[in-house]
């Protein structure tokens, strides 16, 4: 059975090369997740693999039902979660295309279902946040990237915004002074979720786009975001094919 599960985002919304074996939708105690699991095997491994936004990529950010995500692919008996997710790049180092394995989180959302521990408890339940991603999954991303000919970011603070609108250019200074090396909309409650349930959690980042008021300034082209998520998902899918051949 596998153990290891993709969390699919903008731009990636199923596994080329993936030999389904089974699609189930999984009951939940919090609602149903933004999709069906989808089981099968890539590069002779099992895999499983959960579109964030939903099939047809129509659930914006704040929509997602983060707490029935993670809780199914717990229930499955996932131990491991790679989650890719497509950011602005903030710091120099993440142009358009680039890829990212962020080391730390900063949380802008808000009003989002963000905890399993909240009713029907026997006592206030804390959860040591310091390093939100798994140290020994990043490693294998980092290295994966390198077999494969691509230089990734191997640290970087992922900043969280609530969307679904982009920021504005202020908001991107703000989070430049506040140490955010790039922004994304999905980073949270979805990699805390994880860590409440004993998941082992990691990001794959690509960026998109320059954030707000970054590069040379322009006004965001959604159409120049769909191009740069191409090339970059392309970069991505070769790491998560290395990484499972290698697992």
């Amino acid at each position: 059975m596998a153990d290891l599960a993709i969390i699919g985002g903008t731009g990636l919304t199923s596994l080329d090369g993936l030999e389904i074996t089974k699609r189930e939708m999984i009951d939940t105690p919090f609602g149903e997740p933004s999709g069906p699991l989808t089981r099968g095997v890539l590069n002779g491994k099992e895999v499983l693999f959960l579109a964030r936004h939903g099939d047809g990529h129509t659930i914006p950010p704040h929509r997602i039902n983060y707490r029935a995500n993670i809780w199914a692919l717990h229930h499955a008996g996932i131990k491991r979660v790679i989650a890719v997710a497509a950011v602005g790049g903030i710091h120099d180092a993440l142009p358009p295309g680039a890829l990212a394995i962020p080391d730390q989180i900063i949380d802008y959302t808000w009003g989002r279902a963000g905890t399993y521990f909240e009713d029907d408890l026997s006592e206030v339940t804390h959860i040591d946040f310091s390093y939100p991603y798994c140290d020994e999954l990043r490693a294998m991303l980092i290295d994966q990237c390198n077999v494969v000919g691509l230089s990734a970011c191997e640290t970087g603070t992922y900043g969280a915004t609530q969307g679904p609108r982009l920021e504005t250019a202020a908001e991107i200074a703000r989070m430049g002074r506040d140490g955010c090396t790039m922004v994304g909309m999905t980073g949270m409650p979805e990699a805390l979720l994880a860590r409440e349930l004993d998941l082992n959690y990691a990001c794959c980042a690509v960026s998109a786009n320059w954030a707000a008021g970054k590069g040379n300034g322009a006004i965001i082209s959604m159409a120049e975001i769909e191009e740069n998520l191409k090339t970059g998902m392309d970069s991505v899918r070769k790491v998560l094919q290395q990484l499972l051949s290698n697992l």
